[in-house]
């Protein structure tokens, strides 16, 4: 009698993996660690921004920003209106697809959006606000996708080949790594800048699954950047540290693709949540979960 096939045994070749001693699959997961295991992306001016002479000296390793912030001039903003984030020229070369393009700027959109509902009433873009935020994405470096598919197939496969119980994160192949750059203000409804930043991170081999797609780094950096933002426009200050907060209720709502707070951010559509997730930790492309609501995706 024929016994039925394993799961591994149905696994893609590259994800079947042999058993080896943990000892063996440490060493071998250190010299990974020590390995160039981020993507380096400089902060680059895009030309948009209404001030640059306000912003402050380069500042963090792994996210790099350049900030200005007027708390005095935010304690008096109510509401909040988000234009659709845009590409520079040369950002925009660097992404085959307009589809992708618009994947990044709308998770971008759609994560300040509900960010900044924890303290302001977003209004819909063109509606008068006390404040609106332009942002403009000033560089990508496309992730490799054949890369992210070897990378997706030995963290699948490695985590079978690991022994029951041991809490180990195997960390991503470090090679083929994307990145983005940002810029962006927030600026009165006289046109005068309340707060501006330029801001970029590389993908790095711990932090960011790899997801077969273009974008896919940049996809997941885009929501970095977007709360990065957000905590200087709600707090009236530069960031210091970590922020250990945990996330409000209305955010966690949005997280798990229910209704926001405000009508206004159902423009860049709904999270998608567990099924984002799942996808996610697969490496399935970004589009494959996100489903951008008919305004975005008519842009």
């Amino acid at each position: 009698m024929r016994s039925k096939p394993s799961f591994i045994s149905l696994l893609p070749s590259a994800a079947r993996l042999p058993i080896v001693p943990f000892r063996s699959l440490y060493a071998v997961m250190f010299i990974i660690s020590v390995a160039s295991g981020c993507t380096s992306v400089p902060l680059k001016q895009g030309g948009t921004l209404t001030s640059y002479g306000s912003l402050g000296a380069p500042k963090g390793k792994l996210s790099k920003s350049r900030i200005y912030v007027d708390g005095q001039r935010l304690a008096a903003v109510k509401t909040v209106s988000i234009m659709p984030t845009s590409f520079s020229f040369s950002a925009a070369s660097h992404v085959s697809k307009e589809a992708d393009r618009a994947l990044v700027s709308n998770v971008l959109d759609r994560a300040l959006c509900v960010a900044l509902s924890d303290k302001y009433q977003l209004v819909s873009a063109g509606q008068p606000a006390d404040l609106t935020i332009r942002s403009v994405i000033t560089d990508i470096v496309p992730t490799n996708k054949a890369m992210a598919g070897i990378a997706t197939a030995v963290t699948v496969g490695s985590g079978f080949a690991l022994p029951s119980g041991v809490p180990v994160s195997v960390p991503r192949l470090p090679f083929g790594l994307g990145g983005l750059a940002v810029e962006a203000e927030a600026v009165d409804s006289s046109g005068d800048q309340s707060a501006a930043i330029l801001w970029s991170r590389g993908a790095n081999s711990f932090q960011d699954k790899p997801r077969y797609s273009e974008v896919g780094d940049a996809y997941n950096l885009a929501s970095r950047f977007a709360n990065d933002f957000s905590r200087i426009l709600i707090s009236g200050k530069e960031p210091k540290g970590l922020n250990l907060s945990l996330p409000s209720r209305q955010r966690m709502k949005s997280w798990f693709g229910g209704k926001p707070k405000y009508a206004a951010c159902d423009a860049f559509g709904r999270a998608p949540g567990l099924l984002g997730a799942i996808a996610a930790k697969y490496g399935a492309p970004p589009e494959w979960a996100d489903k951008r609501s008919k305004s975005t995706s008519a842009r």
